[in-house]
């Protein structure tokens, strides 16, 4: 990224190919969130945002993960992820204890009702996620999507592999 301050360069603008790619990669981005997310607040009564963090603490040791690690990991601020880790803790779904290790961190924790509420709900989040990205790919073309979103991430993304392996979501058979 440049600065302001940085002399301006001759633009180098994208190709006609490059933007039509642009503009449907904008596209999805603005719009299968948004698919996301209304369709868990409609069948769920809770948030895309929220269903990762459960999701997330579902694959985790133990259930749970220091807060700041969590908000990391879903690209937020630390007084986002307080917020809806709060509105998670008053349906019963998560809990929050200092870490034993280091008090000086927060870990939240998934409750056995909180497992529930995702074993329930995962399965209908699946199909919608089938319905909306993967029935409209065939197998190769979900092997290029894989590749191309892994060779995006690694020019976004400070980690070495993402999301982190402690945390790949698995099948609710697993939790």
């Amino acid at each position: 990224m440049r600065s302001e301050e940085e002399p301006a360069e001759v633009p180098r603008w994208l190709e006609p190919d490059e933007e039509e790619a642009w503009v449907s990669l904008t596209g999805l981005l603005l719009k299968l969130p948004a698919a996301l997310d209304s369709d868990l607040r409609q069948h769920a009564g809770i948030s895309h945002f929220e269903y990762l963090i459960l999701s997330v603490l579902s694959e985790t040791e133990n259930h749970a993960m220091p807060m700041g690690e969590l908000a990391i990991l879903a690209n937020s601020s630390p007084s986002r992820m307080t917020y809806a880790v709060a509105r998670l803790e008053k349906k019963g779904w998560i809990y929050r204890r200092p870490d034993a290790r280091n008090a000086r961190f927060t870990l939240a924790h998934l409750t056995d009702d909180g497992v529930a509420f995702l074993r329930r709900i995962a399965p209908g989040h699946v199909a919608t996620v089938r319905a909306l990205v993967f029935d409209a790919l065939d197998a190769g073309q979900v092997r290029q999507l894989d590749t191309l979103a892994k060779a995006i991430l690694d020019k976004i993304t400070t980690s070495d592999e993402w999301p982190p392996r402690s945390t790949r979501h698995g099948r609710p058979d697993t939790w």
